[in-house]
């Protein structure tokens, strides 16, 4: 599925122009996420970056952008603290609200999870909050430059070094941190929580997942990120967090948030590598996301059906359907129809029906269970009309594929 980066800018909490990016797939999103970075990164560091595009994908159009005085946003690092950093939180909701829809997930890793938790009170239309290896207390983050701090506290600020790069830390930081009773916004926020936290994590310990999980109230949620680092530099831990959050968050979008479907796009199917293995597929059908992959057997992850299973679900949808359409005209008591659908290729000279007799040819084996008061006639005739499925007949039939070049 693609998905576009559009460059945007507003104003955040001390009046700097912030820096940001909204990432989309096509058509209506089925909702808006708000990303939150860590400590000192930016919105294009590789987690966000690819989280992002990962849920665009999936139809979650996401905003990250750069906090005051970080990446490409105006502004100085010195003058921001925890708190302006939540302020910039709402006002990238008050952005997408404005100019969008209003964030129904709100997303934040590292110190950007405990923001997005802070920040999660000022924004009553987020559904649901996710924090990725987040500290279940903003001053957790003055263990970074521990060995500055009688100096910043003396001298009112100090340059300190960060991930290899220089910053001013000021003593106005060091008191907005102790200020903060992060536990006490956990509690009182009463959205649904979803916490990602690795248990090797050398930068957050993982009992601050335990805090943060302890303080919040139900629902909430937890899950291992196993042998994954801190930053996940590697790609199919963010893409694993991303699918995580896609399927997890379905439960909490209202009904209404989940867009109909762009009738310019009416029949068109788009599937787009995601990465994922060597043939994970990403399927995007309107507002609907489905994923193809092959079996470890194969050389797949196994991280959704063979393009041969997705053909044999469309049969078995299509004659469940055909059957609760005839059964509704005919007002037969149908109470309920499935099917299941097995795919072979058997030796052409193996089936007395088939015209051809060389080679090998595809078999579909189509087992139908009725259920309701149907007497043997019945089921006999809602049988025969299994055969007048519309894709039954596509299979039957000559079919035409055009096949050209599209540029990327």
């Amino acid at each position: 599925m693609a998905v576009s980066a559009s460059k945007i800018e507003f104003p955040g909490a001390l009046g700097e122009m912030l820096a940001a990016r909204l990432d989309s797939g096509p058509g209506v999103p089925r909702a808006y996420a708000l990303f939150a970075h860590c400590f000192t990164c930016s919105k294009d560091v590789f987690a966000a970056t690819r989280i992002a595009e990962a849920l665009a994908a999936q139809g979650i159009a996401t905003l990250r952008f750069d906090f005051t005085g970080l990446g490409a946003s105006d502004g100085e690092f010195a003058n921001t603290n925890f708190s302006s950093n939540v302020d910039d939180l709402v006002a990238a909701a008050n952005y997408l609200r404005e100019h969008h829809a209003a964030p129904a997930i709100l997303i934040g890793h590292s110190l950007g999870g405990a923001a997005v938790l802070a920040a999660a009170g000022q924004v009553p239309e987020a559904k649901a909050v996710v924090t990725i290896g987040a500290p279940s207390d903003s001053g957790h983050v003055s263990h970074l430059f521990s060995g500055d701090i009688e100096r910043i506290e003396a001298d009112g600020e100090a340059d300190v070094k960060l991930a290899g790069r220089p910053f001013t830390i000021r003593k106005q930081f060091l008191e907005d941190i102790a200020g903060q009773r992060l536990a006490d916004a956990i509690g009182a926020m009463r959205k649904a929580l979803l916490v990602f936290h690795a248990p090797r994590d050398d930068y957050v310990g993982i009992a601050n997942a335990g805090e943060i999980f302890a303080a919040a109230k139900h629902p909430k949620s937890f899950v291992s990120l196993d042998d994954a680092d801190h930053l996940l530099t590697r790609k199919d831990d963010a893409i694993y967090v991303a699918d995580v959050i896609s399927a997890w968050v379905r439960r909490y979008l209202d009904a209404e948030a989940v867009s109909a479907p762009d009738e310019t796009e009416a029949g068109v199917v788009t599937v787009t590598e995601n990465g994922i293995g060597r043939f994970g597929q990403d399927i995007s059908v309107g507002p609907h996301l489905l994923h193809a992959d092959e079996p470890p057997s194969v050389g797949g992850r196994n991280t959704g059906p063979t393009p041969y299973q997705l053909l044999s679900a469309g049969l078995g949808a299509c004659t469940t359907m055909t059957l609760r359409l005839y059964a509704g005209h005919k007002k037969i008591p149908l109470e309920r129809v499935s099917v299941e659908v097995r795919h072979d290729k058997i030796h052409a000279e193996d089936c007395e029906s088939c015209e051809t007799r060389d080679g090998r040819i595809d078999t579909f084996e189509r087992e139908i269970t009725l259920a309701g008061d149907l007497d043997a006639e019945t089921r006999q005739r809602l049988l025969e009309i299994a055969d007048k499925c519309p894709v039954h007949r596509t299979l039957h039939s000559e079919v035409r594929i055009v096949t050209t070049l599209k540029e990327a």
